[in-house]
């Protein structure tokens, strides 16, 4: 395919479906991309001679120079054809305003599969269809439908639906908020998030890539993008529907069975990925995230001159899965030497009510001393004491000493917005509230540890490290073909046994002769489980019965399991009893590493053949990950 580049700042641009008619589509279109005032809008309409005073055009194949992007905004029915005709002129890429072919139904579909097949035709690159457009601020270009003027900036917007990306740019025109570029994916039948995070990964204008996903599509070329630029520039995303229908009751075990959300937590950390469960969260991570002054580890000291907001600040962070720095004993006589006899004691650290900044500054320059403390969380409420401005300066001079991050919530209304100025203007993140401030803080405590776990798995792996896996391939083909999405036992330790991770293996055996056979052979004790493809989670029904460490007690049980199966399922299938040797005192956390892991990760996405993640049932990323926390990680 070709490249994005030349579509995404182009010098010539055909509107097909340009018109004078107020409020349509291609008029708010039309008027967009005139503002940009550098490049040739080249209007299409068979209908018309002139629009907007700008000499229109019956079919792009009449424009007399060369086009660099199509806009489209017409019909479905239409957009194959014209689609064809961009093709044929060789325009480098086409942006695909039209909408309503999945309400189509079948014909919507059809219409879609054809515009793909022209796209691979001629290999021209193709946004949408129904999206938005895009809009790149620091180009001066708005090929979208959106009627809005975005601050110059360094932040990335891809979102895959259009109409979050205008309710964010209202929040961050209030906010002050700049952007680099916005697009709006759609349908995505051609370019997707992975293409963009390529682009944007090279763009000298964003430093962070903000990712609004409603699935992800092309699961390894997605992996793989993010990877390639999560070390430079940080990457957020939010995708929602976190919380599903739970499985059908017999399917699964709760606990057991790992969530597609969960899929996405294990796929997005291997990544490199940030991803924020909070639309607000974007905006309040993303200028604090491609920061040198990262925090080592999750350990967050608060300073605060009233005691409650301090508790509160300490609530959010503990509920959040945070750690409460515990100060050192030099830490606590060095504060009881420099504060009043009432402080607190104790982290949160309440230096009261009448503090004023040389108070402050002490408790920071304490805290920020501290081996045991990471990051520090400075507090501020109004209280006629000490000026907000005054206190801001003191911050921004005390961070300038230090290599750990300060992150702070200045508390109140216009009183305050000066001070967060002046906090903003020297990158020190400032926040309306303190629980605001500690989910930035967790944030960027995640963001090291994805960018440590990167530094620490390799990024490809040789021929003679990664074993030979078409078996596993034309195993995953076979389960697809069965309409499955969970592996069977033996399946998964097939998986395991590929890539040397030592696990025990069943032997399955069709009587009670075989049983006692297979257990003299690996020695007692030994477990009994019952094989059935009706039966996923054993334990549920039943199934499962350890300990067996005689021959006669063996007998018993193997007659008992039947029995106990087919009188309360008598309409499942049984194929055997498998035997295994029980393993008891196992170190689960020995002898693996991340290394194994993402090794085994990698084969399922691998052997999965790229397949995208589904919001429902299980992919083998979910079962990496159940092999990971299994084994305590």
């Amino acid at each position: 395919m070709g490249d994005i580049r030349k579509m995404f700042d182009p010098e010539n641009i055909a509107l097909i479906g340009a018109t004078e008619e107020a409020g349509s589509t291609g008029r708010s279109l039309l008027d967009n991309l005139l503002f940009s005032k550098e490049r040739k809008i080249f209007p299409v309409n068979p209908n018309r001679k002139t629009v907007l005073g700008l000499e229109c055009y019956p079919t792009v194949k009449d424009i007399p120079e060369k086009i660099d992007l199509s806009v489209v905004a017409t019909p479905p029915p239409t957009v194959p054809d014209v689609v064809e005709e961009c093709g044929k002129i060789e325009a480098d890429g086409i942006i695909i305003i039209s909408s309503g072919f999945r309400e189509m139904g079948d014909e919507g579909t059809r219409l879609l599969t054809q515009i793909e097949e022209i796209q691979k035709k001629y290999g021209m690159r193709i946004l949408g269809p129904d999206c938005l457009g895009i809009i790149r601020p620091n180009l001066g270009l708005n090929a979208s439908l959106l009627k809005v003027t975005l601050q110059r900036g360094n932040i990335a917007l891809v979102a895959q639906g259009g109409a979050l990306g205008a309710a964010i740019f209202d929040w961050a025109m209030d906010a002050h908020v700049g952007f680099s570029i916005f697009a709006s994916l759609g349908s995505m039948i051609d370019i997707d998030f992975s293409d963009l995070i390529d682009f944007l990964g090279n763009d000298p204008e964003t430093r962070s890539i903000m990712l609004y996903m409603e699935e992800v599509v092309h699961a390894k070329k997605f992996m793989s993008a993010a990877r390639g630029f999560a070390h430079n520039k940080p990457i957020m995303v939010v995708i929602p529907g976190r919380f599903k229908p739970a499985p059908k009751a017999g399917f699964s075990h709760t606990g057991t069975l790992v969530s597609c959300d969960q899929v996405y937590d294990a796929a997005f950390q291997r990544a490199g990925v940030v991803r924020v469960k909070e639309i607000a969260d974007f905006f309040n991570t993303v200028t604090v995230l491609h920061s040198k002054q990262l925090p080592k580890g999750p350990r967050l000291a608060i300073l605060t001159n009233v005691g409650w907001v301090g508790i509160m600040a300490t609530d959010a962070l503990l509920e959040l899965g945070g750690t409460l720095a515990e100060l050192s004993e030099k830490s606590m006589d060095e504060m009881n030497a420099v504060l009043p006899a009432l402080w607190s004691h104790g982290n949160p650290i309440d230096i009261l009510g009448d503090a004023d900044v040389e108070r402050y500054e002490r408790g920071m320059a304490i805290c920020l001393n501290d081996p045991g403390v990471d990051g520090l969380l400075v507090i501020f409420t109004p209280q006629y004491v000490v000026g907000p401005e005054d206190l801001a300066a003191a911050v921004v001079k005390i961070a300038g000493t230090t290599s750990k991050p300060i992150i702070t919530a200045w508390m109140g209304g216009k009183t305050v917005e000066q001070a967060r100025r002046i906090l903003l203007q020297d990158t020190i993140p400032t926040y309306d509230t303190p629980e605001d401030a500690v989910k930035t803080y967790l944030y960027m405590v995640q963001h090291r540890r994805n960018l440590e776990l990167l530094y620490e798995t390799p990024a490809e792996l040789s021929v003679d490290q990664a074993p030979a896996k078409n078996h596993l391939k034309a195993l995953i083909r076979k389960v697809i073909k069965e309409g499955r999405t969970i592996l069977y036992e033996e399946e998964s330790k097939r998986f395991l046994a590929n890539y040397g991770i030592p696990t025990v293996s069943p032997r399955l055996a069709n009587n009670v002769e075989g049983a006692i056979s297979i257990a003299k052979y690996v020695g007692y004790p030994v477990v009994l489980k019952i094989v059935s493809p009706d039966i996923t989670y054993k334990s549920d029904a039943g199934g499962v019965i350890t300990g067996i460490n005689s021959e006669e007690r063996l007998k018993v049980e193997y007659e008992n399991l039947l029995r106990k199966i087919q009188e309360a399922l008598p309409r499942v299938r049984i194929g055997g009893i498998t035997v295994q040797k029980m393993i008891e005192g196992i170190d689960t956390k020995s002898s693996w590493g991340p290394r194994k892991t993402l090794i085994l990760a990698r084969s399922f996405s691998s052997a999965w053949g790229g397949r995208r993640f589904k919001s429902t049932g299980i992919t083998p990323w979910a079962w990496s990950l159940s092999i990971k926390r299994w084994r305590g990680g």
